[in-house]
């Protein structure tokens, strides 16, 4: 599931929900696309290194693709999604052990139990869903719910001009947005945004310390520390 540019939360009838919905049977399309491929065999490894050892909730899981590479090696792993429709696909994958589900609006956490002692938050290509009059507010709301120490990361594209479905408008708040067509002849418009690093260093706050910024050629990741 990815998140909704209007309310506190997300409903079934949302948009972006519904949209995400009906492109859940085919939407790791995207990961087969021939130039993507070298990023994605460094980025899975990266993920596996990234989170050995660690407690980690894991936001907007979706089908799953992150997953299994970043609960590798972890202690303990909780993907968590609003769309039952995505997160079916996730969980009808070969996936470690400590791997659970649960279903959880991103932007409330509600559902998500302070007991289970998280030292780390994940979420892969959702970033750039956030609408950026949202993005500072909901980090804060994040990093209530994780000790001091968390690690914290963000992994999503970067703007490639062949790679990327080119930008159509621009709102006031600065978010910008793509048209996008599924098999079934319909066609959405996406919220999509591209961070500079300096971008997301700042919407992190001042609690986000040790910000570590590594770039491939069709994604980004973000990570930092919390004080």
């Amino acid at each position: 599931m990815k998140p909704s540019p209007s309310g506190t939360g997300v409903t079934a009838t949302d948009p972006m929900v519904a949209y995400y919905r009906r492109r859940a049977a085919y939407y790791e399309r995207v990961y087969h696309k021939p130039e993507r491929q070298p990023d994605l065999r460094e980025m899975e490894a990266w993920t596996t290194r990234t989170f050995s050892g660690r407690r980690v909730l894991e936001l907007a899981c979706g089908t799953g693709w992150w997953t299994p590479h970043g609960a590798r090696h972890a202690e303990h792993w909780l993907a968590t999604d609003l769309n039952p429709e995505t997160m079916a696909v996730a969980r009808h994958k070969a996936l470690p052990a400590c791997v659970g589900f649960a279903t959880v609006d991103a932007y409330t956490l509600q559902g998500v139990e302070q007991a289970l002692a998280f030292d780390a938050a994940f979420a892969g290509c959702w970033w750039s869903h956030v609408p950026l009059q949202r993005l500072q507010a909901w980090l804060e709301l994040l990093h209530a719910r994780l000790p001091p120490g968390a690690r914290v990361v963000f992994l999503d594209n970067s703007f490639v001009q062949t790679s990327n479905l080119p930008i159509t408008r621009r709102d006031a708040d600065g978010n910008t947005y793509q048209m996008r067509s599924l098999d079934d002849g319909s066609v959405h418009e996406v919220l999509k945004n591209f961070p500079a690093p300096a971008e997301v260093q700042a919407a992190a706050g001042p609690r986000a310390t040790d910000f570590t910024w590594t770039a491939w050629t069709h994604y980004w990741a973000a990570a930092w520390t919390l004080t």
